[in-house]
């Protein structure tokens, strides 16, 4: 296994912490742009060696400190990195596709996490100290960016970082990775062409996002894609995509935009499918009343261990967003068609199950399974009959 963040980054990080600090109380206390010069000066009041190499170490050691991401920036431009995550000072891993990797990057301390951490949440217009300890955000170049400061987390300041994908997988390239097989995808296409309402559910890190980006592609190109995001993950290769994202609340409080909000702004613009990135709060109500007003095509994601929680985690949303519970099914079961089910086994995603809902004597959905694989194995089950007729 390679050593991801080692190489140049390890003569900077060798420096005794002192003689980094020093030169930052320095430079904190005479003012000016941060240069090789001034970080020579300041080695020279502290009485410290100023061979080049050292004022070079200690130079990009404080640039690091104050432009992108710091000591975690090489690992951000790894290739095929999805996660950089820091457990306090002294942990860093990375994940590019095969599970967390550990690597070289470590901090002198807990403070020049802290410090980094708060840097990044100030870029977006977030605070993060002790009054308001853990924050979450994207960052301008689309990274999403979560912290929870210590004592809170243990061992230390915890910092994760999720690098936005540059371009989306098509449904031939999932195919070929084995997260989806032929059969589940001459499926899914018929689905999409179908304009079929559906949930793509599973836990997390189980690929909802990379398989819904892959489904949208195959949209028509005539269609108009407005897709609602608490933050932007979604990249469908598709020429009509509109995208709205919501907005936390600002350093003072103000300027909160909630998803729900802008499900309700999209139904205004004429979308072809209305598609919520993430359905986790009170935007399930408005989804669910959209999707039974003509919206066809409309879909999203949703955090569920299985396709049979699907009816008790959208009652859960709803009933917290004050819509009863009989009403809650009511909708559900005319809202979606289908219900894509993802399953994470070690480092392998896979489409492991298609539902379909039906209501049931009680007036209460549940979700019946239509197909199944065990591998490459496909199953039918007691709902194949009803995805059958929703496919015709």
């Amino acid at each position: 296994m390679s050593d991801p963040g080692g190489g140049s980054m390890s003569a900077a990080l060798d420096l005794a912490p002192d003689v980094v600090e020093g030169v930052r109380d320095w430079l904190a206390r005479s003012p000016g742009e941060l240069t090789p010069h001034r970080v020579a000066e300041a080695l020279r009041v502290a009485g410290r060696p100023v061979g080049d190499a050292t004022v070079l170490a200690v130079y990009e050691t404080l640039r690091r400190d104050v432009v992108g991401a710091g000591p975690l920036e090489p690992l951000l431009r790894l290739p095929g990195v999805t996660d950089v995550l820091v457990n306090g000072p002294d942990q860093v891993m990375v994940d590019r596709g095969a599970g967390l990797e550990p690597t070289a990057v470590s901090f002198p301390d807990d403070a020049s996490v802290r410090r980094l951490a708060q840097r990044l949440a100030a870029t977006a217009g977030r605070r993060l100290d002790d009054a308001a300890p853990y924050a979450d955000v994207r960052l301008a170049d689309g990274t999403r960016f979560h912290a929870v400061l210590a004592p809170l987390a243990r061992p230390g300041t915890a910092i994760s970082l999720r690098v936005p994908q540059q371009r989306g997988f098509d449904l031939a390239e999932l195919v070929e990775h084995g997260m989806v097989t032929p059969t589940g995808a001459d499926l899914l296409r018929r689905m999409i062409a179908r304009r079929l309402a559906f949930l793509v559910t599973g836990g997390t890190g189980s690929g909802k996002t990379t398989l819904l980006a892959a489904l949208l592609s195959l949209a028509d190109p005539v269609e108009r894609l407005v897709i609602v995001e608490d933050s932007s993950e979604l990249r469908p290769r598709h020429p009509h995509v509109v995208g709205l994202e919501g907005r936390p609340a600002n350093i003072e409080g103000a300027g909160l935009v909630e998803v729900r909000t802008l499900v309700r702004q999209a139904l205004r613009m004429r979308p072809d499918r209305l598609i919520v990135g993430e359905v986790r709060g009170g935007e399930v109500v408005d989804l669910l009343a959209a999707l039974n007003t003509g919206h066809e095509g409309g879909c999203g994601t949703l955090h569920a261990n299985s396709a049979a929680d699907v009816p008790a985690r959208i009652e859960a949303l709803a009933l917290a967003a004050g819509l009863g519970r009989e009403a809650a099914h009511s909708q559900l079961a005319s809202a979606f068609d289908v219900v894509l089910h993802l399953d994470r086994s070690g480092c392998v995603r896979r489409l492991v199950e298609i539902a379909v809902p039906r209501r049931q004597s009680s007036g209460l959905v549940a979700m019946e399974r239509a197909v199944s694989w065990d591998g490459t194995t496909l199953r039918e089950g007691p709902g194949a009959g009803l995805l059958t007729e929703r496919l015709a």
